[in-house]
Protein backbone atom coordinates (compact mmCIF):
# COMPACT_ATOMS: atom_id res chain seq x y z
CA UNK A 1 0.00 0.00 0.00
CA UNK A 2 3.06 2.24 -0.69
CA UNK A 3 1.41 5.74 -1.76
CA UNK A 4 4.58 8.25 -1.82
CA UNK A 5 8.69 7.84 -2.02
CA UNK A 6 9.57 11.38 -0.19
CA UNK A 7 13.20 12.81 -2.16
CA UNK A 8 14.10 15.40 0.00
CA UNK A 9 14.23 16.39 3.77
CA UNK A 10 12.46 19.85 4.12
CA UNK A 11 14.43 20.53 7.30
CA UNK A 12 17.25 23.30 6.73
CA UNK A 13 16.16 24.51 3.59
CA UNK A 14 14.87 27.94 2.67
CA UNK A 15 11.68 27.51 1.12
CA UNK A 16 9.01 24.80 2.88
CA UNK A 17 9.40 23.15 -0.55
CA UNK A 18 10.32 19.52 -1.32
CA UNK A 19 9.19 16.91 -4.21
CA UNK A 20 7.64 13.65 -3.90
CA UNK A 21 6.99 10.38 -6.17
CA UNK A 22 3.75 8.81 -6.31
CA UNK A 23 3.34 5.20 -6.34
CA UNK A 24 0.32 3.41 -6.29
CA UNK A 25 -3.02 4.00 -7.57
CA UNK A 26 -4.90 5.68 -4.84
CA UNK A 27 -5.32 9.14 -6.30
CA UNK A 28 -5.88 8.15 -9.92
CA UNK A 29 -7.78 9.97 -12.04
CA UNK A 30 -6.10 13.11 -10.27
CA UNK A 31 -2.37 11.43 -9.71
CA UNK A 32 -0.72 8.68 -11.49
CA UNK A 33 1.94 6.25 -10.55
CA UNK A 34 5.16 7.69 -11.02
CA UNK A 35 3.86 11.26 -10.96
CA UNK A 36 6.32 13.82 -9.54
CA UNK A 37 4.43 16.52 -6.61
CA UNK A 38 5.67 19.75 -5.58
CA UNK A 39 4.50 19.69 -1.86
CA UNK A 40 5.04 22.69 0.49
CA UNK A 41 5.28 21.45 4.20
CA UNK A 42 3.67 23.32 6.83
CA UNK A 43 0.85 24.75 4.54
CA UNK A 44 -2.71 25.13 5.64
CA UNK A 45 -5.01 22.47 5.04
CA UNK A 46 -8.72 23.52 3.91
CA UNK A 47 -11.29 20.64 2.92
CA UNK A 48 -11.04 19.47 -0.74
CA UNK A 49 -6.86 19.83 -0.34
CA UNK A 50 -4.62 17.18 -1.70
CA UNK A 51 -1.72 16.57 1.47
CA UNK A 52 0.85 14.34 1.99
CA UNK A 53 0.74 12.88 5.44
CA UNK A 54 2.17 10.58 7.79
CA UNK A 55 0.25 6.92 7.86
CA UNK A 56 -1.80 6.50 11.11
CA UNK A 57 0.34 3.14 11.41
CA UNK A 58 3.63 2.97 9.61
CA UNK A 59 4.72 6.43 10.50
CA UNK A 60 7.93 6.16 8.09
CA UNK A 61 5.80 5.20 5.11
CA UNK A 62 3.88 8.90 3.34
CA UNK A 63 0.77 8.98 1.63
CA UNK A 64 -0.54 11.34 -0.46
CA UNK A 65 -5.15 11.54 -0.20
CA UNK A 66 -7.38 14.42 -0.12
CA UNK A 67 -8.24 16.06 3.29
CA UNK A 68 -12.40 15.96 3.06
CA UNK A 69 -12.52 17.16 6.52
CA UNK A 70 -11.96 18.08 10.17
CA UNK A 71 -13.57 15.95 12.42
CA UNK A 72 -12.41 15.37 16.18
CA UNK A 73 -8.96 13.91 16.50
CA UNK A 74 -7.85 15.38 12.56
CA UNK A 75 -8.87 14.75 9.26
CA UNK A 76 -10.50 12.36 7.87
CA UNK A 77 -8.63 11.59 4.41
CA UNK A 78 -10.11 9.45 1.72
CA UNK A 79 -8.32 8.56 -1.90
CA UNK A 80 -9.76 10.10 -5.32
CA UNK A 81 -9.98 6.41 -6.31
CA UNK A 82 -12.53 4.67 -3.83
CA UNK A 83 -11.83 1.08 -5.08
CA UNK A 84 -7.70 1.35 -4.35
CA UNK A 85 -8.25 1.66 -0.13
CA UNK A 86 -5.93 2.32 2.02
CA UNK A 87 -7.91 5.91 3.49
CA UNK A 88 -9.92 7.16 6.43
CA UNK A 89 -12.30 4.12 6.26
CA UNK A 90 -9.27 1.85 6.95
CA UNK A 91 -7.62 3.48 9.64
CA UNK A 92 -9.83 6.57 10.76
CA UNK A 93 -9.01 9.90 11.45
CA UNK A 94 -5.92 11.24 11.14
CA UNK A 95 -4.46 13.49 13.87
CA UNK A 96 -2.91 17.08 12.30
CA UNK A 97 0.52 16.36 13.45
CA UNK A 98 0.25 13.82 10.82
CA UNK A 99 -0.17 15.94 7.98
CA UNK A 100 2.91 17.05 6.74
CA UNK A 101 2.30 19.30 3.96
CA UNK A 102 -0.01 20.10 0.88
CA UNK A 103 0.08 19.45 -3.14
CA UNK A 104 0.90 22.44 -5.19
CA UNK A 105 1.90 20.50 -8.82
CA UNK A 106 1.61 17.41 -10.35
CA UNK A 107 5.21 17.07 -12.87
CA UNK A 108 4.29 14.05 -15.31
CA UNK A 109 7.62 11.98 -16.38
CA UNK A 110 8.46 11.50 -19.77
CA UNK A 111 8.14 8.23 -20.98
CA UNK A 112 10.58 6.87 -23.38
CA UNK A 113 7.83 5.75 -26.21
CA UNK A 114 6.78 9.83 -26.96
CA UNK A 115 9.54 9.86 -29.37
CA UNK A 116 7.18 11.68 -32.31
CA UNK A 117 7.14 15.87 -31.92
CA UNK A 118 3.46 15.93 -31.66
CA UNK A 119 3.96 12.84 -28.62
CA UNK A 120 6.74 15.50 -26.73
CA UNK A 121 4.46 19.01 -27.77
CA UNK A 122 1.26 17.25 -26.01
CA UNK A 123 3.43 15.94 -23.13
CA UNK A 124 5.54 19.32 -22.18
CA UNK A 125 1.83 20.68 -22.37
CA UNK A 126 0.16 18.30 -20.18
CA UNK A 127 3.27 17.78 -18.21
CA UNK A 128 3.08 20.07 -15.26
CA UNK A 129 -0.25 20.92 -13.74
CA UNK A 130 -1.49 22.74 -10.75
CA UNK A 131 -3.23 19.89 -8.19
CA UNK A 132 -6.16 21.79 -7.22
CA UNK A 133 -8.38 21.83 -4.39
CA UNK A 134 -11.91 19.75 -4.63
CA UNK A 135 -14.32 21.63 -3.14
CA UNK A 136 -16.94 18.57 -4.24
CA UNK A 137 -14.92 16.29 -1.57
CA UNK A 138 -17.42 16.15 1.20
CA UNK A 139 -20.28 15.09 -1.32
CA UNK A 140 -18.20 11.68 -2.25
CA UNK A 141 -17.72 10.98 1.59
CA UNK A 142 -21.56 10.87 1.72
CA UNK A 143 -21.75 8.81 -1.32
CA UNK A 144 -19.32 6.19 0.37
Amino acid sequence: MPELLQEGERRGAVLPLGLAEVTGPSMVPTLHHGDRLVVQYGARVRPGDVIVLRHPFQQDLLVVKRAVERREGGWWVLGDNAYAGGDSTDYGTVPEELVLGKVWLRLRPRRDVQRSPFARVRWALSAVRPVLADRSASRRLRAR
